[in-house]
């Protein structure tokens, strides 16, 4: 494959959960802010949240919370004579694109600072407090949090799934088991060469009565995430909830 300085970059990126206690200038954070600004965008339906103040996770000084944000939208289309009327499902996902966007030109463009990055995935627990703490207003979601800061520690980019269990070109392939084996081999060896999980004695237990056959030495990537997915929020209620909270409307229309 073709390497230049920006490749390299977006190749090297990795997950930091040590930071020195270097604080970024505020002119790396305007930088880092102004680079998730200019990521494609239909409606620029996100905004950026920060906070230096309190204690960020990993000891990181940064703390960035991007949001779904239909709130400005609609102000200036009120102010045009206009309102929304595509529905709520429809915004969302143009929404989740926007800020999704900006979060990742914004991590490119910390790496390429010397910072690192870490992705929060308790967005989904978190939601009704961060809502409280920023007082954000209705049509305004959180959708993700992303610590950043100059990393205290290193280590080689964790494993991605081979190219061929990726790109589908034309029509999307029947996967065989083998072809799934074989992927999720390349996962689970990468990580396990890594000592990614044996060394922080991660490993989520097992909710149900099935057995649990893993100790920290075998326990891998694909078994992570299928606990994961297999036992967390079944239920989308409570998301539900507090998107209506905000005023975000995902009931079927008459």
């Amino acid at each position: 494959m073709i390497h230049n300085p920006t490749i390299d970059l977006m190749l090297q990126r990795k997950s930091v959960r040590k930071y020195t206690d270097q604080k970024p200038s505020d002119e790396v954070i305007e930088t880092i802010v102004r680079a998730g600004q200019q990521a494609p965008f239909a409606s620029q339906l996100y905004s950026i949240l920060l906070t230096r103040k309190k204690k960020a996770p990993f000891g990181a000084p940064l703390w960035f919370i991007i949001c779904i944000d239909l709130y400005k939208l609609e102000r200036f289309m009120q102010i045009r004579g206009w309102e929304v009327v595509t529905n709520d499902i429809v915004m969302l996902l143009f929404g989740l694109q926007d800020a999704a966007y900006a979060a990742e030109n914004m991590v490119v463009a910390a790496e390429s600072l010397g910072l690192g990055s870490c992705y929060l995935g308790i967005m989904s627990k978190r939601a009704t407090q961060i809502i409280k703490q920023y007082k954000l207003p209705k049509r305004v979601f959180p959708l993700v949090e992303l610590v950043m800061g100059y990393p205290a520690e290193t280590f080689p980019p964790r494993p991605r799934y081979p190219m061929p269990f990726t790109l589908h070109e034309e029509r999307y392939p029947i996967l065989s088991d083998d072809e799934v084996r074989a992927a999720m081999q390349v996962m689970d060896d990468g990580y396990m060469a890594q000592g990614y999980y044996s060394r922080q004695k991660i490993k989520i237990p097992i909710e149900s009565g099935r057995p649990d056959t893993f100790t920290h030495d075998n326990y891998s990537w694909t078994e992570h995430i299928s606990r994961k997915w297999g036992q967390w929020f079944p239920s989308p209620n409570d998301m539900l909830e507090v998107l209506k909270s905000q005023g975000f409307d995902l009931q079927p229309k008459e």
